[in-house]
């Protein structure tokens, strides 16, 4: 991977990682159209996906702090009750982790399934966006606008959307507005449910050795990571207000035209 490769792919994760379009099925097309080789690990994508996190949190910096001052009162407050729902939310993404980590890889190299989970997330974000009124209206408001059975589903839809082109924010963003979370809830917790994940995955790779053994070169991975870092802290701050507030049908069309010129002219 040359180093201006690295520059396009990480302004290209940094973009599209808070829109649900899936981020790392952009990646994907994007080393594709570049003529880049799919390595034989996912540093380069662990790596990046790291810097659009620290931008999450650079971003979300005033309600983390909250979440950790009221952590540390030591009872049982919305604080306290937030960070376990959203401990829950990491259960299934962590059990994909440790057990199929090896087939989660393997997706990574095929265009095919790339095309095909952006068509399923189209499908998600028009079904979610033309049930989530009824929804809602159905189900009872819990502490913090969202249960522990809520986040246990959102994060089941975070572990399905560990494979490329099944966006990780319109997945979760869909799984809770089907299970009754309202929107504006939702984007919040969908954003900060991620931080935990992958920061540890990076921690591991690191202290694994796995990062050193890569087959991408140094300069690449840092020249990704700051061009992820500085687009992401630009749309996590632009564009969260439009997934809170636009129709995830809109995202969909895109999601469905994106698939299918994948599979039509790339796969």
């Amino acid at each position: 991977m040359e180093w201006f490769e690295a520059i396009i792919l990480g302004l290209v994760q940094g973009l599209t990682e808070f829109l649900p379009v899936s981020s790392s099925g952009h990646l994907a097309i994007g080393k594709a159209l570049l003529g880049v080789e799919p390595s034989g690990d996912l540093i380069f994508e662990v790596t990046v996906h790291a810097a659009t996190v620290l931008a999450t949190i650079v971003v979300f910096r005033k309600q983390i702090w909250k979440l950790l001052c009221g952590l540390f009162k030591f009872k049982y407050n919305d604080e306290t009750d937030y960070i376990a729902k959203l401990c829950v939310s990491m259960i299934p993404v962590f059990v994909v982790g440790m057990f199929f980590k090896d087939q989660v890889e393997a997706a990574f190299s095929s265009l095919r399934v790339v095309g095909v989970c952006l068509l399923v997330t189209a499908a998600l974000l028009t079904l979610s966006d033309w049930l989530s009124g009824r929804v809602s209206a159905a189900v009872k408001a819990s502490r913090n606008g969202i249960s522990f059975w809520q986040a246990f589903v959102v994060g089941i839809g975070q572990a399905c959307a560990v494979l490329p082109g099944l966006s990780r924010s319109g997945t979760t963003i869909s799984s809770g507005l089907l299970c009754g979370v309202r929107r504006d809830q939702m984007a919040q917790f969908s954003f900060l449910m991620v931080l935990v994940p992958i920061l540890g995955e990076t921690f591991l790779d690191l202290v694994g050795g796995d990062i050193a053994a890569s087959s991408v070169g140094a300069l690449p991975l840092v020249l990704g990571f700051v061009a992820a870092f500085l687009s992401g802290l630009f749309a996590c701050r632009v564009m969260i207000a439009l997934v809170r507030k636009a129709q995830l049908k809109w995202f969909g069309l895109y999601c469905l035209l994106a698939g299918l010129a994948v599979l039509i002219f790339l796969a």
